[in-house]
């Protein structure tokens, strides 16, 4: 059975943060809050907790998830290297919603689908999150919904789609915004090597494409 867990609720969110761990640990699935929608959750470095993750969602391995991380330091372990307008922009608008796609390091033993060695981070905004990625390390993320179906903005909602299928929910409360609030801008920075690489912005999200043009040089961006 799923165990839900009240992050408004003092005692809750630790015993919560707690079990989430435990979960995490165990190669099980967590739903976490996060400042978009509520994110499904599995151990980044474990691959067939990242199986697990993309069977319950019931995605295919074409659709790789995104890689949470609880700081920059993160981000430049994990990249092979970080451009300066990658820098320059999540110094601006991280923790927030901003995920890069970066070129992953070779070292890395991990498996997180068809991601073609790149690897799409992001730091989010909401406290609860990261108190469990520092505690956890990198986590594999995708929303918390079945394919297809709308992206959940509550803990009820996730529990709705994926019951049993995760071990631990973390409900902290419903996500305030509109629908492109609860989306973060992605941007692409693995052309940026090259002599006339630029920066794609591959989604438009809460993050508008002026701010990303603004902070990471017009010259540098298409």
């Amino acid at each position: 059975m799923t165990a839900v867990y009240d992050c408004s609720v003092e005692s809750e969110l630790l015993e919560g943060l707690r079990a989430a761990r435990g979960a995490i640990g165990r190669g099980e699935l967590v739903v976490i809050p996060t400042d978009t929608v509520y994110g499904l959750a599995a151990d980044a470095f474990r691959p067939a907790a990242v199986e697990r993750l993309l069977t319950a969602k019931e995605a295919s391995r074409e659709a790789p998830p995104a890689v949470l991380i609880p700081g920059i330091p993160t981000l430049n372990a994990l990249a092979e290297s970080v451009p300066a307008p990658i820098e320059a922009l999540v110094a601006e608008f991280w923790p927030g919603a901003l995920t890069v796609v970066v070129e992953a390091r070779e070292s890395l033993a991990w498996d997180l689908g068809e991601s073609r060695g790149t690897v799409a981070l992001r730091m989010p905004d909401n406290r609860h999150a990261r108190h469990l990625l520092a505690d956890t390390g990198p986590l594999a993320v995708t929303s918390a919904n079945i394919s297809g179906m709308p992206a959940a903005t509550t803990a009820q909602e996730a529990l709705a789609m994926l019951g049993d299928r995760v071990s631990v929910v973390l409900d902290g409360g419903a996500l305030e915004g509109d629908a492109a609030e609860r989306v973060s801008t992605i941007v692409d920075a693995t052309s940026l090597h090259l002599p006339e690489g630029t920066l794609r912005i591959l989604r438009q999200g809460a993050i508008p494409e002026a701010e990303i043009l603004r902070v990471a040089g017009a010259d540098r961006a298409a």
